[in-house]
């Protein structure tokens, strides 16, 4: 816990389920946050509870789509905290619709700029600062960045780009003393999925099941990002199912697809 105590650390996405919640528990942690989102109501909200919570906290609007904004972002965190020890990549949206139903393309460049070019925004324009500082790269990636899901296309795509850069990354970093992290939450009891795109590029503002029900809890997910993050590992995959999948799509891809079909498949009744 003493490790993250008068940091500075950037959180993209950080107005609501993974994000919001990593955020209060870093503020708990004595960290002095940068909340980046959107929707400046929410921040204002999620700012209100890192105080609480014992943490100092700014809220900067901001669309991680937009290089500038990023700049921006970046440019607040130093001005108010004096540099950036880590930056967390958790921004980003879904969808839900499977590829042939889709009436409306531009859904797979809006997936590729928020998930995969935001990432890439943010972490450029923080990379000077975390290297004066020898800190911390957390990517919040997913399962579907490691093994493509049906009706996820586009988001599973943008998420393999996302793997792929921080592996790279990681790799361009050696000796600097700058870690990677790469975390893979599976299904988690959030409501993004109820903010996915559906097959016209709208959200689709109510999802398809009780996001309750054999989901992950968002507690249970943000303390396996925090103890990676203080651990400074390499790559997180979570879940048992998610680590076995990785086995089976090395020696039986073929079952590996048949059970993710199946299990999308029981999601969906």
């Amino acid at each position: 816990m003493r490790a993250m105590q008068g940091k500075s650390v950037v959180v993209t996405g950080a107005s609501m389920g993974i994000g919001e919640e990593l955020s209060v528990a870093l503020a708990a942690r004595g960290a002095n946050l940068v909340l980046a989102a959107r929707s400046e109501d929410a921040l204002q909200r999620v700012k209100q509870r890192c105080e609480a919570a014992g943490g100092k906290a700014i809220a900067v609007a901001t669309d991680v789509g937009d290089p500038e904004a990023c700049r921006r972002m970046v440019d607040r965190a130093v001005e108010a905290y004096g540099g950036v020890d880590v930056l967390v990549n958790n921004a980003g949206i879904s969808m839900d619709a499977r590829f042939e139903d889709v009436t409306d393309l531009t859904l797979f460049e809006r997936l590729m700029r928020i998930n995969y070019l935001g990432s890439v925004y943010c972490t450029h324009h923080a990379l000077p600062h975390l290297k004066a500082r020898r800190g911390l790269l957390v990517a919040v990636s997913s399962l579907t960045g490691k093994t493509g899901v049906p009706t996820r296309s586009g988001y599973a795509a943008s998420k393999h780009a996302m793997n792929g850069f921080f592996d790279s990354l990681r790799v361009e970093l050696m000796g600097t003393g700058v870690d990677v992290t790469v975390v893979c939450p599976g299904f988690v009891a959030t409501n993004v999925r109820a903010n996915a795109l559906g097959k016209d590029g709208k959200p689709l503002q109510v999802s398809a099941h009780d996001e309750t029900e054999g989901n992950m809890d968002v507690g249970t997910c943000v303390s396996i990002i925090l103890k990676a993050m203080d651990q400074r590992e390499r790559e997180v995959v979570m879940t048992t199912k998610g680590k076995v999948g990785q086995y089976l799509k090395l020696f039986t891809p073929g079952f590996l697809d048949r059970i993710v079909f199946k299990a999308i498949q029981e999601r969906r009744k």
